[in-house]
């Protein structure tokens, strides 16, 4: 059984997510908060799998609860997905950045949630090809945005960095392959090991590592 927490100060957003949670089989619904220092209490309490957290939220907001979950060790085994209402949002690259696993919009199909939150709880990274390739462009292309390589990135062979950049783009395993002409599972393994390397904790840090290592072509 999936154990989720809903996090947003809106009631409307909340009752809905909570139905959708409560009529899916194999999850369950463990608790809700109005804004960020709710969650990350609830989130002790009840250590939930997947966390759904919105960004905007009044107090401490949805970056700072994901930071603070994210760096609880006893909370190593919860995922948060953060809900946005804008696909270009501001906060979502800091969000990865501190440990979102994905976002996705508020206007996201309720099948494909559903999906989402299935993934992330099994270890996969939620990133939307296209909005990852805009949010990362975004932010590439920022002059106050200086490289900061990851000290293990010198342990990377070639094909590995050029997979992590191309992670990086938003780019899926199978995009990967046909960019680089080799088989899924070659790049599924160059993405494995790069991931192993860099300690990464699952596919959304891999593009934060991409980025900040100067990895992305803008």
């Amino acid at each position: 059984m999936i154990k989720v927490l809903i996090a947003d100060d809106q009631d409307l957003v909340r009752l809905g997510l909570q139905a959708l949670v409560e009529s899916e089989e194999g999850l369950t619904l463990v608790g809700e908060a109005a804004d960020g220092l709710a969650a990350v209490e609830v989130a002790r309490r009840e250590r939930p799998d997947v966390v759904l957290m919105d960004v905007r939220m009044p107090g401490v907001d949805g970056i700072e609860a994901t930071r603070r979950i994210v760096a609880d060790p006893e909370l190593s085994g919860t995922r948060v997905i953060v809900l946005t209402t804008f696909e270009l949002d501001e906060y979502v690259f800091d969000a990865l950045r501190h440990g979102a696993s994905g976002f996705l919009t508020k206007d996201t199909r309720p099948a494909e949630l559903l999906r989402a939150i299935r993934l992330v709880a099994e270890g996969e990274a939620l990133l939307s090809p296209s909005v990852t390739r805009r949010v990362v462009q975004e932010f590439a292309t920022r002059p106050s945005r200086v490289p900061r390589p990851h000290p293990r990135l010198g342990t990377l062979t070639d094909r590995e960095r050029e997979v992590v950049g191309l992670v990086g783009e938003g780019l899926s395993n199978e995009e990967i392959a046909g960019r680089l002409v080799v088989s899924p599972a070659t790049a599924r393994t160059h993405v494995s090991r790069a991931m192993v390397k860099l300690s990464a904790r699952d596919r959304a840090q891999l593009v934060v590592f991409a980025y900040q290592s100067g990895l992305v072509q803008s």
